[in-house]
């Protein structure tokens, strides 16, 4: 879709947090990608940090990154498969004013050219929480620049027409 230059970009505040049991900083692959992709775009970075699976670790970090005035978007990496362990998208429900569900049938439907019917175990899932969206993706690298290039770029970018989540923003706590 066409990106009208001649409207102002407006830089977003972007978080990212990888959700894993086995990942640090250093070898996080996934949220290095989110971050060379958000700063590549303009954006700026927030925030950084990897929570353990754990629904309510992280229920408590999207709180407190939903709660921050510095901070516009969350983007998480991890956790939205179907295992036990992945309780990413139960965490974004729990935090969520209004799901975007768009966003993972968007998402599922640009995998299927990658990856097939394997797209059906993805849970990526999207919300708007107290003024802040929060997108969630899977942990592979691959579906992280998946969902940045063929999503997030477009849809965090001003400029984008015929609409855009960032001219929203002002109006997510409208009542």
């Amino acid at each position: 879709m066409p990106i009208d230059q001649s409207r102002p970009f407006h830089p977003v505040r972007i978080a990212v947090l990888t959700v894993s049991d086995t990942r640090g900083l250093a070898e996080d692959r996934s949220g290095d990608a989110l971050v060379e992709r958000l700063e590549g775009a303009g954006h700026l970075l927030a925030a950084r940090a990897i929570e353990r699976d754990d629904v309510d670790a992280i229920v408590a970090r999207l709180d407190a990154w939903i709660d921050d005035p510095a901070i516009d978007v969350v983007v998480t990496t991890g956790g939205t498969g179907v295992t036990g362990r992945d309780v990413t998208p139960e965490a974004v429900e729990r935090v969520a004013e209004k799901m975007i569900p768009g966003f993972g049938e968007l998402f599922r439907f640009l995998s299927y050219a990658k990856i097939g019917t394997s797209t059906v175990q993805s849970r990526a899932c999207a919300c708007v929480a107290r003024g802040t969206y929060v997108f969630a993706l899977p942990g592979s690298t691959g579906a992280v620049k998946d969902g940045w290039d063929g999503i997030l770029a477009e849809q965090l970018d001003s400029r984008h027409r015929p609409c855009n989540f960032v001219e929203l923003m002002p109006r997510l706590t409208e009542r």
